[in-house]
C-alpha cells in the first residue's frame, strides 16, 4: 500500500489566522493605542490554561477588552485582516463559580476552537513558557525586563537581550518493507498507550541524522532515507516536532529500556484490531503523532484517544 506524500487531516496546534505583526512590537505609540481601542481582544492565560466557552460543536476563547483585562505581563499577539489587535495576558484566571467560562488547557481547547482562536492560544501559551524560565540572566543572574511587548527579556545589568526559544525534536514514523509500523511505549505510560518514537535533535545535528540515532538509540532499528512530512508546535513546555516517516532496514527490535518500556511492530489489520479491542490506545487528535499514523494507515482511526 502506498504512504501518502502529506499528513492526513489538520494539525491542530500548526493553526493561526492572524498576522503576528513584528513590526509593532517595539511601536510604543501604536502599542498605547492599541490597548486603548475598544476593538482590541484580549486573552488571559495562567500556567498554560484559559478559559473558553463551549457549544454544541464546539468552543470559543473568551476573550475581553483592555478595560476589563486585570494587571499582568501582555504579550501582542498580532493583528487581523479586520485591523483588530489580539493581546495575552498573563494573570489569574476568574472563578469558574462568576460564570466567566471554562478553565482548560491547551491539549483540551485545541479540538474544540477554530483556526483562529487555536492560533492564539498556542501562541500565548508557548510564550507564557517561555518567560516562566527566563526571569534571570543567565549570564550574570541578574533579573531580566520584558520588552518588545512580550517578544524580549533584557539584563538591565549586562544589557544582554534574550528572545524566546524552541527546542526542535523530531518525531519519526518507522516502517518497514512487510507493510508494518513501529510503535512503543514509555515506562511511565499505561500498558495500553503507545504512540511513534521522539527524540530532540541534538546540537550540531540536522534533522534526518537526528532521526536516524534517535530510532537506532531507542529501539535498534536502522533506518534509511527520512522523508518530511510537516510541524507543528508543542509547548509543553517548548518544543518544536518535525515529523518524518523512515523506512526500517532492519527489523530485530532492542529496546532501551530507560526510554522505552514496549516496542512492537504492528500491521495495518493488527493495528485496527487492538485499537477496536481497547488492547492498544493512540494518541488524541491534538498530536502530529496521531496524523502520522492515520497518514501511513489511509485514514481515519475511531477511538477514545488519550
Amino acid at each position: 500500500m502506498e504512504i501518502a506524500d502529506g499528513l492526513l487531516g489538520p494539525l491542530l496546534l500548526a493553526r493561526s489566522a492572524i498576522d503576528r505583526s513584528a513590526a509593532l512590537r517595539g511601536d510604543e505609540e501604536w502599542l498605547r493605542q492599541a490597548w486603548e481601542a475598544e476593538k482590541t481582544r484580549v486573552l488571559l492565560v495562567q500556567d498554560g490554561r484559559t478559559l473558553i466557552r463551549r457549544f454544541t460543536d464546539g468552543a470559543a476563547l473568551v476573550l475581553t477588552s483592555p478595560a476589563e483585562a486585570p494587571e499582568g505581563t501582555r504579550y501582542l499577539l498580532g493583528v487581523d485582516e479586520d485591523g483588530v489587535p489580539y493581546f495575552a495576558v498573563n494573570a489569574p484566571l476568574p472563578e469558574p463559580a462568576q460564570g466567566a467560562g471554562d478553565a482548560v488547557g491547551l491539549r483540551e481547547a485545541a479540538v474544540l476552537l477554530d483556526d483562529r482562536d487555536a492560533g492564539l492560544l498556542v501562541y500565548a501559551v508557548a510564550l507564557e513558557a517561555w518567560h516562566a524560565t527566563h526571569e534571570f540572566c543567565p549570564r550574570c543572574g541578574g533579573p531580566t525586563n520584558v520588552t518588545a511587548s512580550g517578544h524580549m527579556r533584557v539584563c538591565p545589568r549586562d544589557g544582554s537581550q534574550h528572545f524566546p526559544r524552541v527546542d526542535p525534536a523530531v518525531i519519526m514514523l518507522v516502517h518497514d518493507d512487510e507493510g508494518r509500523v513501529l510503535l512503543a511505549r514509555g515506562p511511565a505510560w499505561p500498558a495500553n498507550r503507545m504512540s511513534v518514537l521522539a527524540g530532540f535533535v541534538e546540537p550540531g545535528e540536522s534533522l534526518e541524522h537526528a532521526v536516524v540515532r534517535e530510532v537506532l538509540e531507542e529501539v535498534g532499528i536502522a533506518v534509511v532515507t527520512p522523508r518530511y512530512l510537516g510541524s507543528q508546535p508543542w509547548p509543553f513546555p517548548r518544543s518544536l516536532m518535525l515529523g518524518f516517516f523512515a523506512r526500517a532496514v532492519t527489523t530485530d527490535l532492542r529496546p532501551d529500556l530507560d526510554e522505552i518500556a514496549e516496542a512492537r511492530w504492528l500491521s495495518r489489520e493488527e493495528l485496527a484490531a487492538q485499537v477496536r479491542s481497547g488492547e492498544l490506545l493512540l494518541p488524541t487528535e491534538v498530536s502530529i503523532a496521531r496524523r502520522m499514523i492515520e497518514t501511513w494507515y489511509g485514514g481515519p482511526i475511531p477511538d477514545t484517544g488519550w
